[in-house]
């Protein structure tokens, strides 16, 4: 497994090490005694969600307020762009975002940690996006910043207006919502 540091250094872009021959592939998703040794977190990973969506669906920027995740996210299949904005108050790079391409092609997770939204936008036909949570979800904490927050400047990879949930379409601009410490 290859970890890489992101711009933001606490959101790391996990490379799994992948075994294909003539009759497909192998690789583990997922070893924690691996994941420890080679991250420094020794984390408990709680849920597991799966989301199917078509092009152009764009999920987010969802977090929780009071009960926060840690998100370890991957494409099963097609394409993503996923996108994490850090939401902690105190932190150097507080309101700044991250952006990468997974892919069932490059096997790449993403590892975001509690403190930022999340999101991201279906680029293939079809996409099939899995992530690991560090709590259990909370309808009761959730909260979504809006996705298209000038402030934000994020740089989607959309070739036509997405499709929202009524939700995501009224998310709070980063100046009104609630934030963490």
């Amino acid at each position: 497994m290859k970890v890489e540091i992101t711009a933001i250094p606490d959101i790391l872009l996990i490379t799994p090490r992948v075994f294909g021959d003539q009759r497909g592939f192998f690789y583990e998703s997922y070893n924690h005694q691996v994941f420890v040794e080679k991250t420094g977190l020794d984390l408990t990973f709680v849920q597991d969600n799966h989301s199917r969506s078509q092009k152009n669906v764009l999920r987010g920027l969802h977090y929780q307020i009071g009960k926060p995740q840690g998100k370890l996210v991957r494409a099963l299949a097609g394409i993503i762009q996923d996108v994490a904005v850090d939401l902690r108050q105190s932190s150097p790079t507080f309101g700044k975002s991250v952006s990468y391409i997974l892919s069932a092609e490059n096997y790449q997770q993403l590892w975001i940690p509690a403190g930022f939204a999340h999101g991201f936008v279906v680029l293939s036909e079809i996409a099939e996006v899995s992530y690991k949570t560090t709590d259990y979800y909370a309808p009761s904490e959730e909260r979504c910043l809006l996705w298209s927050d000038p402030e934000l400047a994020i740089s989607w990879q959309l070739d036509h207006p997405p499709v929202l949930s009524a939700k995501d379409a009224v998310g709070k601009l980063l100046k009104e919502t609630e934030l963490f410490a």
